[in-house]
């Protein structure tokens, strides 16, 4: 039987790390705050890049790939970008090791390979790109550039979290060059919609769409929009963001244009991305304490067979039957694995791929195939039926739409449930004290206040709505006059 987890009421932080272990998911290496995504991880987050990157080549983007090694001399081009991120970079030094004297086992820095120039392991890479852009970039005839690197990036991080916070992690990142800032800022917002599309309609998370304030935007950007995911203990996530780069990385790396004007001009920058931190996201927004929950758009199983049998005689009957079945399924564009292994019970079985995730398990015996049916469980509501097996394609494929629906749903139902509006600080913290979720509060806009909130209850601004009603109100720690409300949590 597969091995049990604790409950998220018990511990939520203990149930997430052994979630991601006992499902299969992840590890922790031998590198201090660095993972190994094993296969069952690794195959969901294919499934992501592989929508992912049909959805940005949709949008008019080509892929390419830039080195992992910037010189220190290009990061610090862009200042609030070099700042921003200074204190998380890993540097490389030197080129060489050999070894120490009178002990062929030891390794030791050769002080006589000293790089000339120290070498920064890209937390983030707009400054190799756009200094790759100036090369790129003569004329208006050459724009937009609209460029995505699927990627390994890291940030030395002191507390790390499989999935959610690590030192080394794996995104996609896209950097557009554009002629006028109008149609930059449209690229940030198109691709803001990608992602809040992507979120809700295959992850099955429902996301506020805003944007930061301008102490939480991007080092180097003039604004940040994100989406923010709510998981289950009611902490917010930022499942991704689109920066509205301005020309900041264009003067800094001089990329010019000459107009059709005929005028020498700096381009117009975006940056945008998503990371493996979406995996974290997928995990909690919808498991439970018997283990995953994996929408079928993300479950690298959808359908699992399970045989009842005894004996061999039974499970070749069976196995006929059961390749027919998976014909029908597979026609259909549905994954499914059949589990005929011999050194494992049924009842075995069932709880790991409950644990597993896997959107529908089906079982079938000998009685069952006398009667021509099978039995469905569902994994998101837990229910069993008997369904027949002419028509079981369209069925399982309905089934399967329905689950989606039904698991976004209820996330959408819980989002709703834990957005509430205050008005007053006292209210505020109960809030947050006891419901936890989203806050929906006014502020008086000033950055000292942000920070001050942030040092009494540890919740921060996660976005200012895009939809945002205008209203008047008073900010809750100054009384200070405010036009809108503005969404804080605590956050991952």
């Amino acid at each position: 039987m597969a091995k049990a987890i604790p409950t998220r009421e018990e511990d939520y932080s203990l149930w997430y790390n052994e979630l991601v272990k006992k499902a299969e998911l992840a590890e922790n290496s031998s590198v201090r705050g660095c993972m190994v995504i094993k296969p069952y991880g690794f195959s969901i987050w294919e499934k992501m890049q592989s929508i992912l990157d049909r959805m940005f080549k949709d949008t008019g983007h080509e892929n390419a790939y830039f080195p992992l090694l910037v010189p220190k001399s290009l990061f610090e081009a862009e200042e609030k970008n070099a700042e921003g991120f200074a204190k998380e970079c890993a540097v490389v030094t030197h080129h060489r090791l050999k070894t120490s004297s009178g002990d062929k086992s030891k390794l030791v820095v050769d002080d006589g390979a000293k790089l000339e120039e120290e070498l920064i392991i890209r937390p983030t890479s707009e400054a190799v790109i756009w200094n790759t852009y100036k090369g790129w970039v003569q004329s208006y005839r050459d724009l937009p550039l609209l460029i995505n690197q699927w990627a390994n990036v890291m940030r030395w991080e002191m507390r790390t979290r499989l999935f959610l916070r690590t030192a080394e992690f794996l995104w996609q990142e896209g950097h557009t060059a554009h002629t006028t800032e109008q149609e930059a800022i449209a690229e940030t917002k198109q691709m803001l919609e990608v992602y809040a599309d992507f979120a809700e309609n295959y992850l099955a998370i429902p996301v506020l769409k805003g944007v930061k304030t301008e102490n939480e935007r991007f080092a180097g950007a003039v604004d940040t929009y994100c989406i923010e995911a709510l998981m289950q203990d009611g902490k917010a996530l930022q499942a991704g963001t689109s920066h509205f780069l301005g020309q900041n990385f264009a003067k800094a790396f001089d990329v010019k244009f000459t107009s059709q004007q005929g005028k020498l001009e700096h381009v117009w920058g975006t940056s945008w991305g998503v990371s493996t931190r979406l995996m974290g996201a997928l995990i909690m927004a919808h498991s439970d304490d018997q283990g995953l929950v994996l929408p079928p758009k993300m479950a690298p199983i959808q359908v699992v067979i399970v045989p009842i049998f005894k004996g061999d005689e039974q499970l070749a009957i069976l196995d006929s039957k059961v390749a027919e079945i998976t014909k029908l399924l597979r026609d259909k564009g549905i994954t499914v694995k059949y589990d005929n292994r011999k050194t494992h019970k049924p009842g075995w079985k069932f709880a790991e791929y409950e644990l597993k995730g896997v959107p529908i398990r089906m079982a079938i015996g000998p009685r069952d195939l006398e009667n021509n049916v099978v039995e469905l469980a569902r994994r998101d509501t837990k229910e069993k039926k008997s369904v027949a097996i002419e028509g079981i394609a369209n069925y399982v494929s309905e089934l399967l739409e329905e689950i989606q629906s039904n698991i976004y749903y209820k996330a959408k139902a819980f989002q709703e449930a834990h957005i509430t509006k205050v008005d007053s600080m006292e209210e505020f913290k109960d809030v947050l004290e006891n419901k936890t979720g989203f806050v929906s509060a006014h502020w008086d806009g000033t950055t000292e206040t942000e920070l001050k909130i942030k040092e009494l209850t540890k919740a921060t601004i996660r976005c200012i709505p895009l939809d945002n009603v205008q209203e008047e109100g008073q900010c809750i720690l100054t009384g200070k006059p405010s036009k809108e409300r503005v969404i804080f949590a605590k956050a991952y």
